[in-house]
């Protein structure tokens, strides 16, 4: 059975943020860029094809959340209300689409969405959408008259950006002046960094100095660019079955945050996160000027062996052996790669525009290409006379499907045995931004450093315990440990932590608390497949998966570490705090509670952990560069969220207050003198194979230097390698 422990911050309410990534662009300046919210799921769909299989969905969906979940929410008029309430603001997320009389009109259905869970015709959802391409095809026309003419910056105005504050328009006027505003904010945006660019570079020779109004113009041509795209993508992605998984999903995490709707290939995507391997070509592909681009190759993969593919190409079309080719007008890279993976040994064929303008089509067959970047390694550091080992580890991986697959505890146990030959006086995990994943391998992974006992406790909707234990009694290491985690540290992650916390085997050094999921979750196919009650059997279209929450898991000290995580022995002040994008912070999320503590014996330690906790605390207290953060993230929570000017120079004097606070956060966020890192001996002999990959080894080790919160857990590190209190056994 594949239970698993994922919190994939990129994947958080996949659907409901599906359109706020595609339209909700608030390009708030407070904003700082994280890697982890990159991603968004979206699905390439046919349309209904098959009548009735939006009730068998609705039907299923509601049947199964009513006899499996872990704490139902009741389905009656009043679940029905919140339903229809997050629907609309999830469609319609900056409310400029639909008006206020469209609500009302739209209020008889607010009673019957649990009618129609419960069998009742599906008519909700059809009303909704007839009426969103209405008012969408509306909504499409306002940008090009407005951005037509010439704004001015110097009129005293301003723009609420978040759409919590706001009602949806009282009428079409309103709707418009939603956009002008909206537009304007863009454009202003754009036009007061070409006036900044334009006063960097007045002495470079040959740069074209355009006048005010030049540049003005330049900014409302690049949003009406943006725009444009934007519109293309909602007409050919968001389809009438994109918006249904849309509700599907409203429905189901409201149950819980974690609750989520997969469609086939949604689900094949995931499990490929999960895996670490994929079917493809072997091309990584970036967005360019509206174009997807090939951004790399993959030494020996089957792109770089035809030989026909090169860094550049635009992909105009991806085609499935004999199938018409699909037109990538309006795809993100996400749509693209999903299209272009498949099983393998299948045919995919891609049009490629080349730089000299010609096209052409190249056909290959799917191989497996395996993603050693999602797969834990690590590096020796050396600090004075300690050498330390240091293990990433992006997520509990595991490849459900082969017997032989990537496990993340394996891989781990291998970078600890080689850590082990290099003679490492310590070692540091570290499990920031890691997600969760696999139950079984954390159980396993927090056996290797405890000789034997339980690693976490499970709960079921019945109120049945379980005690999950690691019952082999060997060690494969027993020095100094000390695990790094952060906010976005969630689900399997958060459980490694409290049992190394517990145990009080090593320190957990990071920030105010890890994310708090403490929810298990497992994949259940409306189909009838991975012991689902339902049999669809001959069903045409695959109706897709459940990734449901059936059970809570608690500490062995008996408390839960959903809503509070974890909290670290020693706190390094976050950049990231003010985000506010916790567990806790999810008004759908399920409470915390606790059960009875189960029986262990903490590890016994050769230094005083008190000692080297309040050494550190001290340390931290004291360093200016992390009072410097703490100090800049209040300032950034004071200036997010509020209402942003539109006159020119007011809009310049905010923009001057964040941008300072960033470069201050920049400046103190990396140390001056850098940590001696190298990768281990044998790992440089196997990548110098491949060229690229040892070059991208290289330059990860050598971000890792500059790391401040890195460079404070060595220092932990030391302090347990350096303050022996007992003779160790």
């Amino acid at each position: 059975m594949s239970i698993f422990l994922v919190h994939f911050p990129l994947f958080l309410d996949m659907y409901s943020k599906t359109l706020r990534m595609m339209l909700s662009k608030k390009s708030l300046p407070v904003l700082i860029s994280v890697a982890l919210l990159g991603l968004f799921l979206t699905y390439s769909c046919k349309g209904n094809d098959q009548p009735g299989k939006y009730e068998k969905i609705f039907r299923q969906v509601a049947e199964m959340l009513q006899d499996n979940h872990f704490s139902p929410r009741k389905l009656d008029d009043n679940f029905s209300k919140m339903i229809f309430r997050k629907f609309l603001e999830n469609i319609d997320p900056d409310k400029n689409i639909f008006l206020q009389s469209d609500i009302r009109e739209l209020r008889k259905y607010e009673n019957k969405i649990d009618d129609e869970l419960q069998g009742a015709p599906i008519t909700f959802f059809k009303a909704v959408s007839a009426l969103y391409d209405k008012r969408m095809q509306e909504s499409s026309i306002y940008y090009k008259d407005i951005l037509s003419k010439p704004f001015s910056f110097v009129i005293d105005e301003t723009v609420i950006l978040d759409a919590e504050k706001l009602d949806w328009p009282s009428s079409e006027q309103a709707r418009k002046e939603s956009w002008r505003k909206k537009l304007k904010y863009m454009t202003l945006e754009r036009y007061a960094d070409l006036l900044e660019a334009r006063e960097q570079n007045r002495q470079t020779a040959g740069y074209n100095i355009k006048s005010d109004t030049e540049l003005e113009k330049d900014a409302r041509d690049r949003v009406s660019t943006i725009i444009s795209r934007n519109f293309e993508r909602l007409r050919v992605k968001f389809t009438e079955e994109e918006r249904f998984n849309m509700l599907v999903n409203t429905i189901t995490t409201s149950m819980d945050p974690h609750t989520t709707f997969f469609p086939p290939i949604e689900k094949r995507y995931f499990d490929e996160q999960m895996s670490g391997r994929f079917f493809g070509i072997g091309a990584s592909l970036r967005q360019e000027d509206g174009s997807i681009k090939i951004a790399t190759l993959v030494t020996g993969s089957p792109a770089w062996k035809s030989q026909q593919i090169t860094v550049g190409d635009i992909v105009m079309k991806v085609g499935q052996a004999t199938d018409e080719p699909v037109d990538l007008t309006g795809f993100d890279t996400e749509d693209a790669v999903k299209l272009i993976r498949g099983k393998k040994g299948t045919e995919v064929k891609l049009t490629l525009k080349k730089a000299d303008g010609s096209l052409k089509i190249v056909s290959l067959i799917r191989d497996e290409i395996v993603t050693e970047e999602t797969f834990a390694r690590s590096v020796v550091i050396q600090e004075q006379e300690n050498k330390i080992g240091y293990i990433f580890l992006p997520e509990f991986y595991a490849d459900w499907e082969r017997p032989n697959g990537a496990r993340s505890a394996m891989d781990v146990a291998r970078e600890l045995i080689k850590l082990r030959e290099q003679k490492v006086d310590g070692i540091i995990i570290d499990l920031r931004n890691n997600g969760g994943g696999s139950l079984y391998d954390v159980v396993q992974m927090v056996g290797f450093f405890i000789e034997e006992g339980p690693i976490v406790q499970v709960k079921d909707r019945e109120g049945n315990p379980n005690i999950l234990r690691d019952r082999d009694r060997s060690v494969l290491y027993d020095g100094p440990l000390a695990v790094m985690v952060n906010e976005f540290s969630a689900s399997a992650s958060e459980i490694f932590a409290a049992a190394i916390q517990d145990y009080k085997r090593g320190l957990v050094v990071g920030s105010t608390s890890t994310y708090g999921k403490g929810t298990v979750q497992r994949n259940i196919s409306l189909d009838g497949g991975n012991g689902s009650p339902f049999s669809m059997a001959g069903t045409a279209v695959e109706l897709g998966t459940i990734k449901l929450t059936l059970q809570k898991f608690y500490r062995i000290n008996g408390g839960s570490t959903q809503l509070k995580g974890v909290t670290p022995d020693i706190i390094l002040p976050d950049q990231f705090e003010y985000l506010k994008y916790r567990e806790k912070d999810n008004p759908d999320a399920l409470p915390w509670d606790e059960i009875q503590k189960a029986s262990f014996s903490p590890s016994k330690t050769w230094y005083d952990i008190n000692d080297v906790v309040s050494k550190g605390r001290e340390r931290v207290k004291n360093n200016s560069n992390f009072n410097a953060i703490h100090e800049a993230v209040n300032q950034l929570e004071k200036i997010n969220d509020k209402v942003y000017s539109l006159k020119l120079e007011k809009y310049k004097a905010e923009q001057k207050q964040v941008r300072e606070v960033i470069k201050k956060i920049d400046e103190v966020n990396k140390i001056k003198t850098e940590l001696s890192l190298s990768l281990l001996p044998i790992d440089e002999k196997r990548l110098s194979e491949d060229k690229d990959k040892l070059e991208r080894r290289r330059q990860w080790a050598k971000s890792l230097g500059k790391d401040i919160y890195l460079a404070e857990t060595v220092n932990v590190v030391k302090d347990m390698i350096g303050r022996n209190t007992m003779v160790k056994k």
